[in-house]
């Protein structure tokens, strides 16, 4: 019995674009036009620019979206690469601003990961920004010098057990099983749209495989530490209106365990000049996939 799909209702187009020698892939939903401002969507760690799809379809307007897979996501190659810096998503980003909106301003926003990204972003070129919706990038815990020596370590550490085939993906039987594991990540994503979405979150191999499209190379930890008071002056410089959108289920505690609460992101968000913070109900941190009718309703306000 074949499982029901998630039906599209905004189809998008796929174009490959060459960004700092590497082909990056992009999705598209609508047409440019002097009317509409494009809407850059970026997404997070282990996730694909189809991720979107069902906010995109849930807006009551067509607008001009614009999403890249990030570097060694999706359907964009990491270009050799066996670790990736974090300074990178900041300069790709530059560069497919420069070919789709060089002349003009965007609304940008980013879910994890990408949130983290387009925040930094926002602080560094301010005046590439018009609205800045950030879904749930948190950022990191803040660190001290002195655990420099050990992230060094445990970088090259892991490393090689990279380079030694330890840290390769899971293959899958067959793309009901990437199904699934998305389910079993996150238990409000509805079969349907598991369905769908794991025909784009993995790709069939020759011999009737699945594979995650997300590079391996993905789960080094970053030799660099997180330094928050670097983090805090990028914020202050932040410009444009900025809405901050958290779940109704906190990640944060999820993730570090008290070590990075939600109060301290609060706290950090006061450094960012003119920003709100909105909420999505009964949802958790993949809320463009748990709730996209409200949290469509949400940015389509925010960037009216």
């Amino acid at each position: 019995m074949i499982a029901r799909m998630y039906q599209v209702k905004r189809s998008f187009r796929s174009e490959f674009v060459p960004i700092r020698n590497l082909r990056y892939h992009v999705q598209i939903w609508g047409e440019p036009s002097a009317s509409k401002t494009p809407l850059v969507m970026v997404h997070g760690w282990m996730d694909v620019a189809a991720s979107y799809q069902f906010v995109v379809d849930a807006f009551s307007q067509d607008h001009y979206v614009i999403a890249p897979d990030w570097r060694g996501y999706g359907k964009t190659a990491s270009g050799g690469a066996d670790n990736f810096w974090f300074p990178d998503y900041l300069a790709d980003l530059d560069f497919l601003l420069d070919h789709y909106a060089p002349n003009q301003q965007v609304n940008l926003v980013g879910h994890s990961m990408g949130g983290n990204v387009a925040m930094l972003y926002a602080g560094i070129r301010p005046e590439r920004i018009r609205r800045l919706v950030n879904l749930e990038g948190f950022g990191m815990p803040a660190t001290v010098p002195a655990q420099a020596p050990g992230r060094y370590a445990k970088w090259m550490d892991e490393l090689k057990k990279l380079h030694q085939g330890e840290l390769d993906m899971r293959a899958y039987e067959m793309v009901s099983g990437v199904a699934r594991r998305l389910m079993k990540t996150n238990p409000r994503l509805t079969n349907d749209k598991a369905e769908w979405l794991a025909r784009h979150w993995a790709a069939e191999n020759i011999d009737g495989t699945w594979n995650i499209l997300g590079d391996a190379a993905h789960k080094i930890s970053n030799a660099y530490l997180y330094r928050l008071e670097e983090v805090q002056e990028i914020y202050k410089r932040i410009s444009m209106p900025v809405l901050a959108v958290e779940a109704s289920d906190s990640s944060l505690d999820l993730w570090w365990k008290g070590a990075y609460t939600l109060e301290q992101y609060h706290e950090r968000l006061k450094a960012v000049p003119n920003v709100e913070i909105g909420h999505i109900k009964n949802a958790g941190h993949m809320l463009h996939h748990d709730q996209p009718e409200a949290l469509a309703a949400m940015i389509e306000q925010f960037i009216a």
